[in-house]
């Protein structure tokens, strides 16, 4: 949903607005204008959690000098357009720690959720791959059960591979990530 009545913003503006809004409240700038995030349902933040672990698990596990980020961390993509992915892992020095924004992910998850799905499987892999860092998009389904991995080789290069079980061979940064680890149905289901 467009929030219009906040005009049209730049990654800047966007980024200084958003920290003043209240705890809770998300958001993201596309193309200049402020899109709220709806809520999430249990499924999806199941999904998000785990994705995140996954991939904390996998950059340890592999002594890589990257950090897996869980979700609130913005990523501009340009002067107009900011996203908060559900889940990222990025490499080098460790970044500040009052940053409020990773400009160099080198890999990107979103979790589908119905008011987003559009968005997240069309413009966002487009924009996306504009960052020059960025070597994998993942997109995780946990209704159906698949990962969609892109592997952007270069802004017009992305070679993509629907995973359903298996591992994940994320190089660079030379990590492997199990899709049952991401994909496991909850384990606490009412009876």
């Amino acid at each position: 949903m467009s929030l219009a009545r906040h005009g049209r913003m730049t990654s800047a503006e966007f980024l200084s607005w958003a920290m003043s809004q209240p705890e809770g409240r998300r958001h993201e700038l596309v193309a200049g204008e402020v899109v709220a995030m709806a809520p999430e349902r249990w499924r999806h933040a199941m999904a998000k959690a785990r994705a995140w672990r996954a991939l904390d698990d996998a950059v340890r596990e592999a002594g890589v000098p990257c950090v897996a980020c869980p979700d609130g961390m913005a990523v501009e993509i340009d002067a107009a357009t900011v996203y908060e992915p559900d889940a990222l892992v990025r490499c080098g020095e460790p970044l500040d720690d009052d940053a409020i924004k990773v400009t160099d992910p080198i890999i990107v998850v979103e979790v589908l959720s119905p008011s987003s799905e559009a968005r997240d499987a069309g413009a966002k892999l487009a924009d996306y791959a504009r960052l020059p860092t960025l070597r994998h998009y993942l997109i995780v389904d946990p209704k159906s059960g698949f990962i969609i991995h892109h592997r952007i080789e270069d802004e017009t290069v992305v070679r993509t591979t629907i995973v359903r079980s298996g591992t994940l061979a994320l190089e660079p940064p030379g990590i492997t990530v199990a899709a049952d680890a991401i994909l496991e149905r909850d384990r606490l289901r009412p009876g």
